[in-house]
């Protein structure tokens, strides 16, 4: 069986090695594959495998998120970047919650149990691809409303929602709930309570990403906030829902 030490090096090894071929894949800018290096290596050395693999997972379905229709989204100018790469302040503000909770769960006297940072980080990164599925979807939508006075507005504009792209911010916050319950279970270290936590984390990602839209349109457009603030201010909602709906079922933080 391999040391602690030999898996920390290994897991530092492959994401190091992962954040080189988003690079090369021009998915992330080479600013924001270092960032992504360095903090995916402190997750996997603090909480281990399992959680760095549901990080890569979401980067993976953000990346084939972007890239789809990326034609059809140039030619509106409502792409990602210059050709879909992701730059630094888009990765921090989806990358900085997820590692400060496996901060938070180490050290000689933790303040998260595995049960409480497993759904809290799981609800994270629900937020983060239910955040991405609704825009990178929902901006190919044909027409979308605001979302405090539903009048009309362009795809893509912030704080615009469709129909589209609501159903791909819910299908994507379910799909990393399910997919984190078969990880942490792949990876011996099972949720306790796995309805509950699926529940938790599918409508604390869900109702953060309309957290986003809210920021978006309210404080985003007049400049108060730029994109990344905006998403990270979605993300951390989206935790506290977590802990709120998770107590609220009687877990324990």
């Amino acid at each position: 069986m391999l040391s602690s030490f030999a898996l920390a090096v290994a897991g530092v090894v492959s994401t190091c090695g992962l954040a080189g071929a988003a690079v090369a894949a021009r998915a992330l800018t080479l600013p924001a594959g270092a960032v992504a290096a360095v903090f995916g290596s402190l997750i996997v050395v603090l909480v281990g495998f399992p959680f760095l693999a549901l990080l890569i997972l979401f980067v993976v379905a953000s990346v084939l998120a972007t890239r789809y229709q990326l034609g059809e989204k140039r030619r509106r100018s409502v792409q990602e970047g210059s050709a879909g790469e992701r730059g630094v302040s888009n990765v921090v503000a989806h990358i900085v919650v997820p590692t400060a909770l496996a901060v938070a769960s180490v050290g000689v006297s933790p303040h998260l149990a595995f049960g409480a940072l497993a759904v809290l980080y799981t609800s994270a990164l629900a937020f983060g691809a239910s955040d991405t599925f609704a825009s990178e979807f929902g901006v190919l939508a044909g027409r979308a409303r605001s979302i405090l006075t539903l009048r009309p507005v362009e795809p893509g504009t912030n704080g615009g929602v469709s129909a589209v792209g609501q159903a791909f911010a819910f299908a994507g916050a379910v799909t990393t709930a399910l997919v984190a319950v078969g990880l942490f279970a792949a990876f011996a270290m099972p949720v306790v309570r796995p309805a509950e936590f699926v529940a938790t984390a599918v409508v604390a990602g869900f109702a953060g990403c309309q957290v986003d839209s809210v920021l978006g349109e309210t404080l985003e457009n007049r400049g108060i906030l730029t994109k990344g603030t905006t998403n990270l201010l979605g993300m951390i909602s989206s935790v506290a829902i977590a802990i709120a709906i998770w107590v609220a079922v009687g877990g324990t933080i």
